[in-house]
């Protein structure tokens, strides 16, 4: 099926590796492409290749899709989409080789492909020898003994477009779910309200993605400032999940947070995830932190964030994600090259200042990833 899918993808044959294995060798996550147990993202591709793209395993058959909303949520995620984001002008349009049909799902292998069509490789031309800071590079010429420079190769956030088609997927399959990020944070300044107390309808309603709209505008100014510096900034993506039934995750090692942690800290640049009342319950007494229940099985507050023993309790599940400032920087740095000589480099090309406003997108596709998967184990549990 690979094969078949690459082969409409760029025209020609490409050569597949035969992988041998004993019958009881575990390949399931082999080179770490695979995401997902029952409903599986394999994704490949490299940010200056021909395409990115991926296959998803484990639909199940009948499900009708939006196809609108699916490109809509690449949309949302694209480059060039406003002044305070990488100016690269890709149309990140998906194209859809296998495992739809009349508009709906067949449960066969679903293929798919963005091409890639503004690729300015000549900007990486000179870190072709050396290593950037707080990048992939010195790491995969570790591992691999060889790498791809432009762009950062696999390495790119680029490869999270696959992410976002799967995730819009997983999304129609999860409905009534609903799924909302948002920006939270970018540098010093913080959202001082909880999820309860914002309109997130107002997320999608300025560049920054923030649904207060006195704070997005000091943002984007923040983050205007800072491109013109040169520079790179961090920020918070928080995130709420609604009408997630209880009983999804499993009670030792695959415990919902753990998997949903695992998703988080699988997108470029994440550097932390907390969930529910998270750092900030170590403040609190057990006494405080307790949440009791109501008649019906719902508690009256919320400490858990929505999961209790791993597992959801049908409360909202919501949590934060710490990303750290893009690594790539337009101003002079000290370095080395490939041979451990100190070298002088600066950044050059199309970047985001700020990678928050686009990873939205992103956070919401891996949520989706994790629930629809659960929501399908969920169904071998109990007659």
């Amino acid at each position: 099926m690979l094969k078949i899918i690459l082969t409409a993808i760029f025209g020609r044959a490409v050569p597949v590796a035969t992988i041998r294995h004993t019958p009881n060798e575990p390949t399931e996550h082999m080179a770490g492409n695979t995401f997902g147990r029952l409903f599986r993202l394999t994704t490949f591709g490299e940010s200056h290749g021909p395409a990115l793209g991926g296959v998803i395993d484990g639909c199940p058959a009948g499900l009708l899709l939006d196809l609108e909303a699916i490109q809509l949520e690449l949309d949302r995620r694209r480059p060039g989409q406003s002044a305070i984001v990488t100016q690269r002008k890709e149309p990140d349009t998906v194209v859809f080789y296998s495992g739809i049909f009349e508009g709906k799902t067949t449960g066969t292998p679903i293929g798919f492909a963005i091409h890639n069509t503004n690729q300015k490789s000549g900007d990486y031309s000179h870190i072709k020898d050396s290593y950037r800071p707080s990048h992939a590079d010195y790491t995969y010429d570790a591992k691999y003994g060889f790498r791809d420079y432009r762009g950062g190769g696999r390495s790119s956030a680029r490869e999270t477009a696959s992410r976002v088609v799967a995730g819009a997927i997983a999304r129609q399959l999860l409905a009534p779910v609903r799924i909302q990020a948002y920006v939270s944070q970018v540098g010093p300044l913080q959202l001082g309200k909880s999820y309860e107390e914002l309109d997130l309808s107002l997320t999608e309603s300025n560049p920054v993605r923030c649904p207060d709209p006195e704070t997005a505008k000091a943002m984007e100014a923040c983050i205007r400032e800072i491109r013109k510096e040169g520079d790179t900034i961090g920020g918070v993506v928080s995130c709420v999940i609604r009408n997630v039934p209880p009983g999804l995750g499993e009670p030792v090692f695959d415990k919902l947070h753990a998997e949903l942690g695992k998703a988080m800290l699988s997108i470029n640049a994440v550097k932390g995830f907390e969930y529910g009342s998270g750092f900030g319950g170590v403040y609190m007494k057990g006494s405080q932190h307790n949440d009791a229940f109501n008649p019906d099985g719902s508690t009256k507050t919320n400490h858990s964030g929505g999961i209790q023993g791993g597992i959801s309790n049908g409360m909202d599940i919501y949590f934060n994600v710490a990303f750290k400032p893009v690594a790539t920087l337009i101003q002079a740095y000290e370095t080395i090259d490939k041979d451990g000589n100190p070298v002088t480099a600066q950044g050059k090309g199309r970047h985001d200042p700020c990678v928050v406003p686009r990873a939205v997108p992103i956070v919401e596709a891996m949520a989706a990833l994790v629930l629809a998967d659960f929501t399908l184990l969920n169904r071998s549990v109990k007659l």
